[in-house]
Formats: structure tokens, C-alpha cells, sequence
């Protein structure tokens, strides 16, 4: 093994480039958000770039062709093995043959559908990316990937009704909640309040949840997982009858994605706005209701 990793290991390197703008906004990769910053691209833009094969002085590197892919994927996070490719272009660089020293090649793909934004959940990720690949005959392919972010500004919705909520306990408790609509940008602000009409326990206080639920599958296999974005206190201490509560939460300071409908068959995230109430007894009584978020601008 040593000695077919010296025929055919550190013959060359390679670099891969995108072609950026200043003026194009960039964001940063990764669930956690401490990855690289890498550009945002959108549905129908031109992708284009740079590739150079470094050869080492000296040495020849012999392969089957020099490609570069323009790949869409979604990867279940659980299962990296079942990696779904959901479009794949292809460019051939150079044909069959021999280098004896490095060469740079200039790529484009025009027009590139991208209908599906960029995800990093907690089961599963859909990424765009470019693949450099050196195809070699007895020895493994030479491969080098960069990652780039698809975002897609939508339109507003043309019907964004209000949105009325009850919680109730029979004779002990009655309250209703009224958002200003149904439908939010990344950016927006949900405006409500809360009226309590009757008021038999002790509410020691009252917070406002948004929840993010991402599903994966279909069907009797799917996996629903949840998690709480921020919790907002809206009021602290015993309401009284009759007593009306103003809410403002404003959204743009949280990590927040566009609403997605079973993407490529694999996932959904959808996001619910959950009213929370707790008694002096530590007792929580909460309401869910779905709220539809799309994107007004990129970034």
C-alpha cells in the first residue's frame, strides 16, 4: 500500500473557485453558524468559476478526464451513505491524457435551476455545491468541493388573514389571542394581544414560544423533530378579568428559514407560534398555531 501511495498520491493538488462579485451577498455555512462565509446565488442564476490542477515539478499525472459538477443534494444526516442528488451537471475540462504541468480551466453553467433553498437542520441538510473531480484509472479520483447558498425571495401572499386563538379550561379559565395575520417575513413583526374573559386560577406568568418542526419521510416513516427558537415573556405576574395584553415580537432576531413543503419528497419545516401559561402550582397550559414564514429580501 505504501508503494501505490507513492505512484499515486501527492501528484498534484487542486483549487477550486467561484466567481463573486463584491456586491453579491454572502452568509455563513452550517447549522451552528461558524462555518465559512460563502456567496448566496438564486433560482435561474449564472454559476461560474475557476479550477486549477497543480502539478508537482517533475511529475506526470496521467487520468481518465478533468471534470467539474454543479451538484444539488439532500443528505439525511443520520444516513450519510443514502446522499439523494436531486440535479447533477456536468462539465468535461480536459479529455484523456497525461498532464505534465498545472493548468487552470474557467467553468460556467448557465441558468442554473434552483428552485430549493439551502438547509442545514437537525435530521437532514440540502446543499448546493461544485465538485472538481480528477478521474483516475488504478488509483482513487482526486476530488475537491465548494459549497455555495441558494436563496429565493418570494412574493407576499395575497390573502394573510388574522389569526384568533382560545385557551380554556371549563369554568376556570378563558382566554383569546389575536395575531394581526397569518403570514410573516423573515424580518417581520408578529403584533397580537391577549384577552382574558375569565379568570379562575392564580397565572404566575404567560410567554409566547415560536417552535421550528422539521419532518423527514413520509408516511409511517416520518420523523418529526421540534425545537424552540426563543421564548418571549409577555407578561409576568396574576392577569384580571377583563384584562387586555398588547404583544410585539419582533422575528429578525432569531435563525429563521422560509416555510418548506416536502422538498424532493425527503422534508418539511413548518413553524408554530405556541402560547404558553403557567400557575402558581408550576402547571403549563398552550396552544399551538401555524404560522407560514417566507423571505422579502436575501441575506
Amino acid at each position: 500500500m505504501a508503494l501505490l501511495s507513492g505512484l499515486f498520491g501527492t501528484v498534484c493538488t487542486l483549487d477550486l473557485n467561484l466567481d463573486v462579485d463584491p456586491s453579491r451577498k454572502c452568509t455563513v455555512l452550517g447549522r451552528d453558524k461558524k462555518g465559512e462565509r460563502v456567496p448566496i446565488y438564486s433560482d435561474g442564476e449564472d454559476v461560474s468559476g475557476s479550477a486549477v490542477v497543480s502539478v508537482k515539478p517533475g511529475k506526470k499525472l496521467d487520468h481518465q478526464g478533468i471534470r467539474v459538477e454543479l451538484i444539488g443534494q439532500v443528505d439525511m444526516l443520520y444516513d450519510k451513505a443514502n446522499s439523494y442528488d436531486f440535479f447533477s451537471i456536468t462539465k468535461d475540462l480536459e479529455p484523456p491524457g497525461s498532464l505534465w504541468e498545472s493548468k487552470q480551466y474557467k467553468w460556467k453553467f448557465n441558468a442554473v435551476d434552483k428552485q430549493h433553498e439551502t438547509y442545514w437542520g437537525i435530521n437532514c441538510r440540502l446543499r448546493y455545491f461544485v465538485r472538481l473531480t480528477v478521474i483516475r484509472n488504478y488509483a482513487s479520483n482526486i476530488v475537491k468541493e465548494t459549497d455555495f447558498v441558494v436563496q429565493n425571495v418570494q412574493t407576499p401572499p395575497d390573502v394573510n388573514n388574522t389569526l384568533k386563538m382560545e385557551v380554556g379550561i371549563e369554568d376556570c379559565l378563558h382566554i383569546e389571542f389575536e395575531y394581526d395575520k397569518s403570514k410573516y417575513h423573515l424580518k417581520d413583526v408578529i403584533v397580537g394581544k391577549v384577552y382574558f374573559l375569565l379568570v379562575r386560577i392564580k397565572i404566575k406568568h404567560m410567554e409566547l414560544d415560536i417552535i421550528r418542526r422539521e419532518t423527514t419521510g413520509n408516511g409511517p416513516n416520518a420523523t418529526n423533530d421540534s425545537e424552540t427558537l426563543t421564548k418571549f415573556e409577555i407578561m409576568d405576574g396574576a392577569p384580571v378579568r377583563s384584562e387586555c395584553i398588547p404583544v410585539r415580537l419582533y422575528l429578525s432576531g432569531f435563525d429563521l428559514t422560509p416555510t418548506y413543503k416536502n422538498v424532493q419528497n425527503k422534508f418539511s419545516v413548518k413553524y408554530l407560534v405556541n402560547l404558553v401559561l403557567v400557575d402558581e402550582e408550576d402547571r403549563r397550559y398552550f396552544k399551538q398555531q401555524e404560522i407560514v414564514l417566507w423571505r422579502k429580501k436575501l441575506g
